[in-house]
């Protein structure tokens, strides 16, 4: 009694599958969900939502024209899901590259598009070749000894269907046998067992862990396995019928003495018949699946025995988590038609990645250039030779999904990469300090073409160090000094780490401004917080909410921090020592007022034309 429970379903279910490269596609009743296990080991889902046009729908209720129209989908789709799979690896061929190279910088075509259409073209050819062509050429040379009372019987043509029949039965089982042979097949059953495993352990109620999973039986009574029986089945029956019809009844036809003629026409007519053939299996297998008794199960053994002898075998945890990553994913979206579709990373022309990136970027109010940096990162390519065509690898095309992902949540994308190139130094950046903009960029050039030999030089403000690590680096021949101090203690030591990082001696200090700063310095650099206070919760969301508003907020009026440099400047200013500031949009007027006993200022302008820095002498 114990053992009945454990084997009745308690929960039923119309997920079907298939197998894939190295993972398994799953379909539900409003969608398709496909999970692979990528090179570096990672289950990656791509998830769909079945669109189906209204006709379409109504035409796939009705019986018999279902199964015509559910063989071509499952063809189209089954051959569109195993290229999906193969592209998740790509090809990192020099070769291979050189030629996908070639075609997308040409032609604007990826090659996976390319093997897809010519596989398909070349599946149909071969199925055709092996199960029809093939069958009716063997009949043909078997003929010559068939009993003379054989061939000129009245029903010769159901005898020769019936021995047709047989042959394809035998090529049948021949070529699941030998392609038995390859190692990538093996592992696709291996696959095609985990499918079965996975949507058995979910119908009896099983939990859907690998563990659990793998107790359950790789036999399933909806397999495909079982519907190619099925029809091979049916082909025999009809094929033999309709050969023996046509040249026995139809006049045109059974007075055709050409061997060439008739070999061709019989090929015609199981062309033909195939669709009619896909309908009849289709609801015979459909109508076999509602039952589960003894007599039923006569018809569904064969198809079982294929399943257990030759298209599936056991499968390890690994691909049993693959399955059910798939499983899980179709159930969350067929109960929820607002989980959002996924795709797969792979490969592809890097003008269409690029413009598919910048568009979602656009669409969350992201700036499009962080597109561009994160391709020129990745691909280690200038920003200006992002329009020169190439494919890009699988493996890049990870790392810049990883990277979009993560600057999606609104992080600022060099929080995301964790550094930044600053006037030819490699800064390291994190929430602990501003990001150094560009035009601060232009104050390090200003500071260092200000120092001299021996100089003591002072970057007040410093964040994460920028500023002195780069007065440093490019004046170590000078013999300068350089220092750098900061409120936060945790900017000091995101400092000392870039300090380290780039290989210069900086002495970094916690201080409110000169508070615990010692000596005199021929040159003092500042880029203080300037943003108004009333102005910050109107800043763009990446640096309101993830930049330290510390290091932003200078006041009301976005003084503050000039007005306490200005009272204290002269104590700590050597003689003729010089003061370099970085300001915001409209603020130098107001800043040289507060710098009025002075001997010179002159005021700076950046890239942009906007007057940014204060160049001032004491």
């Amino acid at each position: 009694m114990q053992r009945k429970e454990k084997k009745s379903k308690k929960n039923c279910t119309y997920i079907g599958g298939q197998a894939v490269l190295e993972g398994v596609m799953m379909m539900g009743r409003t969608c398709m969900a496909t999970a692979v296990r990528d090179p570096d080991g990672e289950v990656q889902i791509e998830s769909k939502r079945l669109n189906r046009g209204k006709h379409l729908s109504r035409a796939c209720k009705i019986p018999f024209l279902r199964g015509i129209i559910n063989l071509v989908l499952s063809l189209v789709r089954g051959t569109k899901t195993l290229m999906r799979s193969a592209a998740v690896y790509g090809d990192d061929d020099e070769d291979a590259g050189k030629f996908q190279k070639w075609l997308a910088e040409k032609f604007k075509v990826n090659l996976m598009d390319v093997v897809s259409v010519i596989s398909a073209c070349l599946g149909v050819a071969l199925a055709i070749a092996i199960f029809i062509l093939l069958p009716q050429f063997l009949v043909g040379l078997l003929g010559k000894w068939f009993p003379k009372a054989f061939v000129e019987s009245h029903f010769s043509g159901l005898w020769t269907g019936l021995v047709l029949g047989g042959l394809k039965f035998l090529i049948f089982i021949a070529y699941l046998a030998l392609i038995l042979l390859m190692k990538d097949i093996r592992r696709l059953y291996m696959y095609h067992g985990a499918e079965h495993k996975t949507i058995n352990a979910y119908e009896r109620g099983v939990e859907l862990t690998p563990e659990k999973v793998k107790e359950c039986s790789r036999i399933h009574d909806r397999c495909g396995t079982s519907f190619l029986f099925i029809v091979l089945l049916i082909n025999i029956a009809v094929i033999s019928v309709a050969n023996w019809a046509v040249f026995a009844y139809v006049p045109v036809i059974k007075d055709v003495t050409n061997g060439v003629l008739r070999f061709l026409i019989k090929i015609a007519i199981e062309i033909l018949l195939l669709p009619f053939i896909a309908g009849i299996s289709y609801e015979i297998l459909k109508f076999l699946a509602k039952f589960d008794n003894k007599f039923v199960g006569i018809f569904k053994a064969p198809g079982k025995l294929l399943q257990k002898t030759l298209t599936t075998r056991e499968p390890d945890e690994q691909m049993l988590e693959v399955a059910i990553a798939a499983f899980k994913k179709v159930l969350e979206m067929d109960a929820d038609a607002t989980v959002p579709e996924t795709e797969f990373v792979t490969g592809g022309i890097l003008s269409k990645m690029l413009a598919s990136t910048k568009k979602k970027f656009a669409e969350n109010n992201i700036d499009e250039s962080d597109a561009e940096w994160i391709y020129s990162l990745v691909l280690k390519v200038k920003r200006s030779e992002l329009t020169d065509e190439r494919m890009v690898k699988p493996s890049e095309a990870k790392e810049i999904n990883e990277i979009a992902e993560k600057r999606l949540t609104g992080r600022p994308l060099w929080y995301v990469i964790g550094d930044t190139e600053f006037y030819g130094c490699k800064i390291k950046v994190d929430e602990r300090a501003l990001i150094p903009r560009p035009e601060t960029e232009l104050l390090a050039e200003y500071a260092v073409k200000s120092v001299e030999d021996g100089d003591k030089v002072l970057d007040m403000c410093t964040g994460s160090g920028c500023i002195a690590v780069a007065v440093a680096k490019n004046c170590a021949k000078l013999g300068v000094t350089v220092t750098g101090a900061d409120l936060s203690d945790a900017a000091v030591m995101l400092a000392r780490e870039n300090a380290k990082l780039n290989g210069v001696n900086v002495d970094f200090v916690q201080s409110d401004l000169f508070a615990n700063v010692r000596g005199r310095f021929n040159l003092i650099v500042c880029n203080p917080p300037y943003i108004k206070s009333g102005d910050i919760p109107f800043l763009q969301s990446e640096v309101r909410e993830y930049e330290p508003k510390i290091a932003l907020d200078g006041g009301a009026d976005g003084l503050d921090f000039y007005r306490r440099l200005a009272k204290n400047i002269r104590s700590y200013l050597a003689r003729d020592g010089v003061l370099l500031l970085e300001c915001g949009e409209g603020q130098t007027e107001e800043i040289l007022k507060l710098f009025e006993k002075r001997d010179y200022a002159m005021v700076m302008k950046d890239l942009s034309g906007t007057d940014r820095f204060i160049k001032i002498a004491f």
